[in-house]
């Protein structure tokens, strides 16, 4: 926690490549710290149970907190009702965002301009195509869809209400708990290439999407070495 917080430091506050960055001072996050001799800590029932988790995962996160027990911390499980409607969530609202933060990018005042554009239509046309990869045009499609004016009560309004959901659990756990565990990813890692379908990769983010609609700190950390991992050392 402690280098995280240091590391805090450096990455926050302004930056001349970023118009959305906070102007604000950053202050010393490093010095807030104040550990305590034991922690109330909650763990996601539904995320440890949760069909589609690795054996390996679930294990090494049952070790885990088995260690925080036998180091004299308060370890419980706590009921999250909302866990399989933060993906879907997540999606709706940050393709949504990325759909209309990245409209400008046009070819006329910001980013890429593609050189063999012969009038308006086509350098809008052909900047975009040659500028975004795949990913971001997906997402830019699904955005623009979630905000049209046939869907946008029914996905977009829907989603930040469950956001508000998921926001309001968060907090009442934060108030009982002083943090949460849960799994970083349901799977180890994948060999590269052996997932091409962005469907299944976005269900992967289901353990981490939590803390970005949540809008709070977290932090992934190693808890075992895979047993792939030591085959290949």
């Amino acid at each position: 926690v402690e280098d995280a917080a240091r590391l805090l430091e450096v990455m926050a506050g302004p930056d001349g490549m970023d118009s959305t960055a906070s102007q604000q001072a950053v202050p010393a996050y490093s010095a807030l710290l104040e550990p305590l001799p034991h922690y109330r800590i909650g763990y996601l029932k539904e995320a440890i149970d949760r069909p589609g988790l690795q054996p390996e995962v679930h294990d090494a996160l049952e070790g885990a907190l088995g260690a925080l027990r036998s180091q004299g911390h308060l370890v419980e499980a706590v009921d999250f009702p909302y866990l399989d409607e933060m993906i879907p969530t997540y999606y709706i609202l940050t393709t949504a965002e990325a759909s209309s933060n990245l409209s400008r990018f046009d070819g006329v005042k910001y980013g890429y301009r593609a050189p063999d554009a012969t009038d308006l239509e086509s350098l809008y046309k052909k900047t975009r195509a040659q500028g975004f990869g795949p990913e971001v045009q997906r997402r830019i499609m699904l955005g623009t869809f979630v905000l049209s004016a046939s869907y946008y009560d029914a996905y977009y309004t829907k989603a930040q209400r469950v956001r508000r959901l998921i926001k309001e659990k968060t907090d009442e756990l934060l108030r009982q708990y002083d943090f949460l565990v849960l799994p970083t990813t349901p799977t180890t890692a994948f060999k590269i290439g052996e997932k091409q379908d962005p469907v299944s990769m976005y269900l992967a983010d289901i353990f981490t999407v939590q803390a970005s609609l949540e809008m709070t700190d977290y932090v992934a950390s190693g808890c075992v070495v895979s047993h792939f991992f030591s085959k290949l050392c």
